[in-house]
């Protein structure tokens, strides 16, 4: 079986011996190089052309995030897991939108740290839970309502049936309703929606799931 190559960022000299000292008791696992600063770590990585980076966030010369852009624009066959100091949200978050595979606390613990090297190269990210905890925060914060959860039961009822090509009549003959509640209920959900014709219609109704178009 071949190793996981793995190459370890860190402007700390003590730090890059302890892991690379980790890494080398794991048999599926190999250090293949070490670079102290950002511009070194992106011709490591040109040169060597590791599995996974293990990248450190501050550092002299040019900083991890950039490194992280770099390397992944290069070449996003190379997984790269940002190892920060900070539990700020802006670090971790800019370490992602980066381009990283992983983001963990350098406080992690060694199995932790050999599971996100193992699970990065797989093709999965991975996230320390306190990383994923600040993710879901920020998602939260800036996830935009969603009109159609402002939509009534029955606005829902009469958006899928518009959607579906039914008429006013088909309608209100299926609801039990009279055509002019029909027409009420249809003005409300373009209103709320934002949306000023069928076909809009129609194609809202695709995107969110509500009808299906057979090809």
């Amino acid at each position: 079986m071949s190793k996981i190559r793995v190459l370890i960022v860190d402007d700390h000299a003590l730090l890059r011996e302890g892991i690379r000292s980790l890494l080398a008791s794991h048999d599926d696992l190999e250090v293949v190089g070490e670079a102290a600063d950002g511009r070194e770590a992106i011709e490591k990585a040109r040169e060597l052309v590791p599995d996974v980076v293990l990248m450190d966030v501050a550092m002299p010369l040019m900083d991890g995030l950039e490194a992280t852009r770099r390397i992944s624009g290069d070449n996003p066959e190379v997984k790269v897991i940002i190892l920060t100091q900070y539990d700020k949200k802006e670090y971790l978050l800019s370490g992602l939108k980066s381009g990283a595979r992983g983001c963990l606390p350098k406080k992690v613990l060694a199995h932790e740290l050999v599971a996100a090297i193992r699970v990065t190269h797989s093709g999965d990210a991975f996230l320390h839970p306190s990383v994923a905890k600040l993710v879901i925060e920020d998602y939260l914060q800036h996830v935009q309502h969603d009109p159609y959860d402002g939509l009534t039961r029955r606005e829902r009822e009469i958006l899928k049936l518009v959607a579906e090509g039914r008429t006013n009549r088909e309608i209100a003959d299926l609801l039990g309703i009279s055509i002019r509640t029909v027409l009420g209920h249809r003005t409300n959900v373009m209103e709320k929606l934002d949306i000023h014709n069928r076909t809009e219609l129609i194609k809202y109704a695709i995107r969110k799931g509500l009808i299906t178009v057979d090809t």
